[in-house]
């Protein structure tokens, strides 16, 4: 017998997040961690919880999440838009509200190259008159 459950993938600057939902007591685990060890900070529970609370089914899911790549904050990032991205698969009902809350939007921000003749992107070297 096969495990039911709904797979998306969220992703944010350098970060790639695979969310599985299963159906179950609200359990999340990242990379084999408990959320709360993997992201500690105090607002981070709030904004990875987003989608859910926005659809009304904080509780009602399992949540697995394989996270790699960039930082601490495009990682949480990642994981919410993967979140949001499985509970459309879920029930497709749940478009609009997801929608509102801008969950669905790729947020496409990233670092700019470095170009030549400059320090970093637009940081350009000290002009000296004499």
């Amino acid at each position: 017998m096969s495990v039911q459950y709904y797979e998306a993938v969220g992703r944010r600057k350098e970060a790639s997040a695979r969310v599985r939902l299963f159906a179950g007591s609200g359990k999340i685990v990242v990379n084999n961690r408990p959320v709360e060890e993997y992201f500690p900070r105090e607002g981070d529970m709030i904004q990875l919880l987003e989608p859910l609370r926005v659809t009304e089914t904080e509780g009602k899911w399992d949540i697995t999440v394989l996270v790699k790549g960039g930082g601490v904050s495009g990682q949480l990032d990642a994981v919410r838009h993967g979140i949001a991205r499985a509970l459309l698969k879920v029930d497709p009902e749940m478009r609009l509200p997801l929608r509102k809350a801008g969950l669905l939007t790729r947020d496409p921000r990233a670092k700019e190259r470095k170009k030549p003749g400059l320090k970093r992107a637009r940081k350009a070297p000290q002009y000296t008159k004499r």
